[in-house]
């Protein structure tokens, strides 16, 4: 077979999947409406929620994160190994040890029915259903115990992981899952590489499971709109979100955008100066308009300068800058964070996740004394040269500088505020002392 037929074959597979899994969906929907009770009226007992001691950081990560399945997860241009990359930066830089790093629990069937129904649950169980949801069209060739252990079980892990961080933040103050952010996917439909609503289910488990989480913000910070969320919270009240995103490029969901209280659309290549302005900006405002228990930050870096599918223009350093913002605004006035990872699309996007995570430990944002008190193994060569050799972390020093001038007026608000950030360092970032 030429190369252009198979071009053709492999286009002509996507058309049916995407054909096959909207049709789907719409009887995924008659099912829900008809026969399907509400699912996140059922409770339920869950593991994802568990003790974790003091010793470790509340960032999440497990090896299980990452898809690695003979070559087919480069088919898409997702960086499908780059949580990985961004945990062994922070490993690389000393922050952490595989012992002071939280791991999740995979979520289960009971787990994901808090939100999503039965029929989209059992859709998955189709591999033509994953292909189209992956955008991986000879994935709907492969066996689908194949699919569940390979492509659906990291998408599990890490939707975990985002759970246990809703947990993780109200009594830490902050937490950080190195993966999760899956904004496509609601409910009953999947799409944009989101298998599973680690958002939505978030936030469900909070309000259903601890006590004093009565409101959510969602601030959606990746290039694409968080079209899956939306369309759960659409008449939710207890739930505001703020998404900033680059109106030219998928998903131009125009229903979701009904449920945007505050919405940011950007154009293509968007630069630092003008974005980071109305980051701050509409993040004030949201801040002044509701008032969170908790907030869930989806920070995608599908935002830098080249990304194909992002489309803007924003550089490394403007990446470490905006989350520096949204994490003091957070932490000067005692809300709970939570941040996910979310999409990007170049290699380099996990360099930059683990700088900006850097840098907020540096500055003070977030901290965790027992884990780094924890004794660490002696440092290999490899790692001093890292150190020495003027590279990456030369670069994340500089970013540092940059960042703590430019966001003068914020460390100014959080200095004004000590006296609830020392709380928030050692006490539970609960309702009561907010």
């Amino acid at each position: 077979m030429s190369y252009g037929k198979c071009l053709l074959k492999t286009h002509s597979l996507g058309i049916i999947a995407r054909r096959l899994t909207s049709s789907k969906m719409a009887q995924q929907k008659l099912e829900r409406d008809t026969n399907d009770p509400q699912a996140q009226d059922r409770p339920h007992e869950t593991q994802l929620y568990f003790e974790v001691p003091m010793y470790q950081w509340p960032i999440i990560y497990a090896s299980d994160y990452n898809i690695r399945f003979l070559g087919l997860e480069k088919l898409h241009p997702f960086d499908a190994g780059k949580w990985g990359r961004v945990y062994e930066f922070l490993k690389e830089a000393g922050m952490l040890q595989d012992d002071t790093v939280v791991r999740p629990r995979e979520a289960t069937t009971d787990d994901l029915r808090v939100v999503h129904t039965k029929g989209y649950l059992d859709s998955l169980k189709w591999s033509i259903t994953v292909a189209g949801i992956t955008e991986v069209p000879p994935v709907a060739f492969l066996p689908n115990f194949i699919v569940q252990r390979k492509v659906l079980r990291p998408f599990r892990y890490q939707t975990g992981g985002s759970i246990l961080a809703g947990k993780l933040a109200m009594e830490r103050g902050w937490a950080i899952n190195i993966g999760g952010g899956f904004h496509h996917c609601s409910a009953a439909h999947g799409g944009g590489f989101c298998a599973y609503a680690d958002i939505t289910l978030a936030v469900k488990f909070l309000f259903e499971k601890v006590e004093g989480v009565a409101k959510a913000m969602i601030v959606d910070l990746d290039a694409h709109q968080g079209n899956g969320y939306e369309r759960d919270f659409m008449n939710d009240d207890r739930v505001y979100i703020l998404d900033v995103y680059n109106r030219g490029v998928y998903p131009h969901d125009g229903y979701a955008k009904r449920a945007i209280k505050r919405k940011v659309e950007l154009g293509h290549f968007t630069e630092d100066q003008e974005y980071l302005s109305l980051v701050r900006t509409h993040l004030e405002g949201a801040l002044n308009e509701f008032s969170p228990d908790i907030i869930v930050y989806n920070a995608g870096t599908d935002i830098l300068d080249g990304d194909p599918l992002g489309m803007l223009a924003i550089s490394a350093q403007g990446i470490i800058e905006r989350d520096q913002i949204v994490f003091q605004k957070a932490r000067t006035r005692g809300i709970p964070i939570m941040m996910l990872t979310a999409g990007g699309y170049q290699k380099c996007t996990a360099r930059i996740i683990a700088d900006s995570v850097l840098n907020l430990r540096e500055l003070g944002i977030i901290s965790c004394d027992e884990a780094e008190n924890v004794p660490k193994p002696t440092e290999t060569k490899a790692i001093q040269r890292s150190r020495s050799d003027g590279g990456m972390l030369g670069k994340l020093r500089s970013c540092s500088w940059v960042t703590r001038s430019q966001t003068q007026d914020d460390l100014q608000e959080q200095q004004e505020h000590q006296g609830v950030q020392q709380d928030n360092n050692h006490e539970p970032a609960l309702k009561s002392t907010l």
